[in-house]
């Protein structure tokens, strides 16, 4: 009989064994369910954001390639030089002899537009320091950031004379490009932000990855035909710093990226970002700014209703 309870016994530890080994099974079971979908998640949403500025920067490089070529064709019609490649002066264009092509060579004035995109940040508050020291102002292309150490940042942009304009409020690209509802009420909320922080109405934007950006899920033109509907300018840029690719670049090489291309344009739109992580292009801007100040007959301006506008797409 006692025998008989203690096989019993052990059949019931060995069950009750089995059970909580397959309960411990489930359970590791469910946490494998749910943890790995998030991480696959997370690894995605990485891997996107990398892609997404990788496309920004090779898109922003092959608008810039096209646009040095389109100057060059223009400088050598314009100049006389190389007659025997060109063709017919279309009906109204002036065409200068070499000689006159050299007075005006030397004579142009470069007008060069410092542009920030991104901000404010943490380092909002150097770049316009940098600026007052220098006596030069730029034009920033500014974010929705609500936190109460941002405002006086958007309004130091206005109050110091430069130009404040609109980047996006979210620059969240899948939200933005979605559809052009999105995009307007985005930038809407951006604009009346703005307004309200700093009593400037913006006018002028800049897209997020420029206006020739493949990210985009609806057509570009699209969006500068509603732009054109509300009176509000775009602008580009034809001169990258390359201070949003996914390397950090050193001092040196971000005012190289701007100082070896800015003669070749009579407007030339640099553009640089004023973020948390950008110490370098904070460091850098002393070095162009010096440079640019050393150059005859190159102007430093914040973009205004004036300028000539530098566009991507144009509609």
């Amino acid at each position: 009989m006692s025998e008989s309870k203690d096989i019993a016994l052990a059949v019931r530890e060995k069950r009750a064994r089995r059970v909580q080994n397959l309960k411990k099974a489930i359970i590791i079971g469910l946490l494998l369910a749910i943890l790995l979908p998030i991480l696959l998640c997370i690894i995605l949403f990485a891997r996107v954001g990398r892609l997404e500025k990788e496309l920004e920067e090779l898109k922003a490089e092959r608008e810039l390639r096209k646009v040095k070529e389109m100057d060059a064709q223009m400088e050598v019609a314009l100049s006389g030089q190389n007659s025997d490649e060109r063709q017919e002066p279309e009906e109204g264009m002036k065409v200068f002899s070499q000689e006159e092509a050299q007075v005006l060579e030397k004579t142009k004035t470069t007008k060069v537009y410092l542009t920030f995109d991104d901000g404010p940040s943490g380092n909002t508050a150097a770049i316009l320091d940098i600026l007052a020291r220098y006596q030069v102002h730029g034009t920033f292309f500014v974010v929705g950031k609500e936190g109460e150490a941002y405002k006086p940042l958007y309004r130091r942009i206005v109050e110091e004379g430069h130009t404040i304009g609109m980047h996006s409020y979210s620059h969240k690209y899948s939200e933005i490009y979605a559809s052009v509802d999105a995009y307007a009420q985005d930038l809407i909320r951006l604009q009346e932000y703005i307004y309200e922080t700093t009593g400037t109405w913006s006018r002028i934007c800049r897209f997020p990855g420029g206006s020739s950006n493949t990210v985009s899920q609806v057509d570009m033109e699209e969006l500068i035909a509603y732009l054109n509907e509300q009176d509000i300018d775009y602008f580009d840029w034809n001169v990258s710093s390359l201070d949003a690719t996914g390397r950090k670049l050193s001092v040196e090489e971000i005012a190289g990226n701007v100082l070896n291309n800015i003669e070749e344009y009579s407007t030339a739109v640099v553009l640089m970002h004023d973020a948390d992580d950008k110490t370098t292009t904070v460091e850098a801007l002393p070095i162009i700014i010096e440079a640019l100040q050393s150059m005859e007959n190159v102007e430093i301006l914040p973009i205004t209703d004036d300028t000539v506008r530098v566009q991507h797409v144009i509609k």
